[in-house]
């Protein structure tokens, strides 16, 4: 009895010392990511003297050097340009000209932003006969080849349910007819405005200014100019003086400029020496909206959420893979311009300071301390915007192990109205072939307002996607396969 005692003893040690080695997933360094220092590092960022950290601007550029010290507190190396954290380009900005660019139409003109607000930042000399359209639904019976068309706007079928609506309506009623117009051979458009252009012409005024921001990456890493026909919105009362059918001639004069923007980049090496020469890239944006149209008397749009949520967390799991590495290195890419539609990401995806063929897999944060407690979506994990299923199953699998957020798989569908995949950082790594995914809590009501405060963010929520994507990152860095990327993975536009 005393033997069969001691051989039960001596198994159950055996066991309990092999069994959990080998079952027991491990967590790497993840109670180093602190919610103190996230909202410490958050409040930081998210303060008024970075002005909204607007894109190509000096506030942008002195959030970077912020971020950078940082990242070398954090214990990070240099990974960006002749040994520094920084990997500068240049926005090439096109915009129209108020003081050059003219529209005239009989007795009348329309000075440019103020009584005309232009869809298409582009040149263009027109002198055409307009033909006004009482009935869109007859223009197939209509001559309109060289001539200017007039529609008088309606809402009907315009989705209104969507982000930031009043700005997002200008370019929505334009797809409705622009499209047909141009088929039909149109010199130029002119929209007349209904009551709910009438309502947001001085908040859409400013962000058509701006123009159009591109950087020198191939033509399919850049966003697509819809079309150089000129295409004009007037305001509500001149419908009935274009009832007329006036002669109108336009020109329209592009000023050009280069801004700098940058990058900030670091990495903490691998332990494996063969691992160490591949990935992981952590993916956030710094930049935000910068001062715009003030609400409530507050003018700067600080982006807490969007996106000072995304990157206060690469600090923190920085931190973690600083006292723990994996056998792969963490790389770690803070992107400039994201909000000038993603080009940081397209730069560095396109011209990457390690060999983009040794960036096993992008895990992008943007916008993670918003909305209910439990929920959270991870875009990339639905086809066709799936382009690896090996990374999507150890999110997954990390979500299961850690926080266990409920999963919002709607907004990844193509049929969504937000569109909201296309609109951050991972997707320019999904173009070029390197397995990425999309961690956000979705939009919200304060999304792109100066409302979008550090006081608003859900600490410990953030505190929680921070970890998960820490143990994504880390079930990533220490696997021996790296993720491949599905065959005949394409994306729907």
């Amino acid at each position: 009895m005393k033997l069969y005692f001691f051989l039960l003893i001596t198994l159950c040690v055996f066991y309990s010392s092999e069994i959990p080695a080998q079952q027991k997933p491990t967590t790497g360094a993840v109670d180093v990511i602190k919610m103190e220092e996230l909202k410490r590092d958050l409040y930081a960022m998210a303060d008024d003297r970075f002005k909204g950290r607007e894109s190509g601007t000096l506030d942008e550029l002195k959030v970077s050097v912020w971020l950078a010290e940082q990242v070398r507190l954090a214990g990070l190396e240099p990974a960006g340009d002749d040994g520094t954290f920084f990997q500068f380009f240049s926005l090439q900005r096109t915009r129209l000209s108020s003081l050059n660019s003219s529209v005239t139409a009989g007795d009348r003109s329309y000075l440019i932003f103020k009584d005309a607000l232009p869809m298409i930042s582009a040149a263009a000399s027109v002198a055409a006969p307009t033909v006004y359209i009482a009935d869109f639904a007859a223009i197939a019976n209509l001559d309109l080849k060289d001539k200017i068309a007039v529609v008088p706007v309606s809402s009907q079928g315009i989705n209104q349910n969507v982000s930031i609506p009043g700005r997002r309506y200008f370019r929505s009623v334009y797809q409705k007819y622009a499209p047909a117009l141009i088929n039909k051979g149109v010199a130029a458009i002119i929209l007349i405005g209904d009551e709910e252009a009438e309502k947001n012409w001085n908040a859409i005024a400013p962000v058509l200014q701006r123009g159009n921001y591109r950087v020198d990456v191939p033509s399919a890493q850049q966003a697509v100019l819809s079309s150089a026909v000129p295409a004009l919105w007037l305001h509500t009362s001149e419908h009935d003086f274009f009832k007329t059918t006036p002669t109108v001639t336009i020109k329209l004069v592009i000023e050009s400029f280069e801004y700098p923007s940058v990058n900030i980049v670091g990495k903490i090496p691998g332990t494996d020496a063969k691992l160490k020469k591949e990935y992981v890239l952590f993916s956030a944006h710094h930049d935000h909206d910068g001062i715009r149209s003030a609400v409530n008397n507050d003018s700067i749009y600080n982006g807490a959420d969007d996106n000072a949520s995304g990157s206060v967390a690469l600090l923190g799991i920085a931190r973690a893979f600083r006292k723990k590495p994996a056998r792969r290195s963490a790389l770690f890419v803070w992107h400039g311009a994201e909000e000038r539609s993603m080009l940081g990401s397209r730069w560095f995806a396109n011209f990457p300071s390690v060999p983009k063929a040794d960036i096993a897999a992008v895990l992008n944060a943007d916008m993670i301390g918003q909305n209910h407690p439990d929920s959270m979506a991870l875009l990339g994990s639905q086809s066709p915007h799936k382009n690896s299923s090996d990374l999507v199953a150890a999110a997954l699998e990390a979500n299961d192990a850690g926080p266990q957020f409920k999963l919002d798989v709607k907004w990844d569908k193509t049929d969504h109205s937000e569109g909201f995949y296309f609109r951050s950082d991972h997707m320019p790594y999904a173009r070029v072939g390197i397995p990425a995914i999309f961690y956000t809590s979705l939009l919200h009501p304060i999304y792109h307002t100066p409302a979008d405060e550090a006081k608003t963010i859900n600490y410990p929520k953030l505190l929680k996607v921070t970890q998960w994507m820490y143990l994504t990152g880390w079930a990533i860095g220490n696997t021996t396969e790296r993720p491949k990327v599905d065959e005949g993975f394409k994306l729907e536009r």
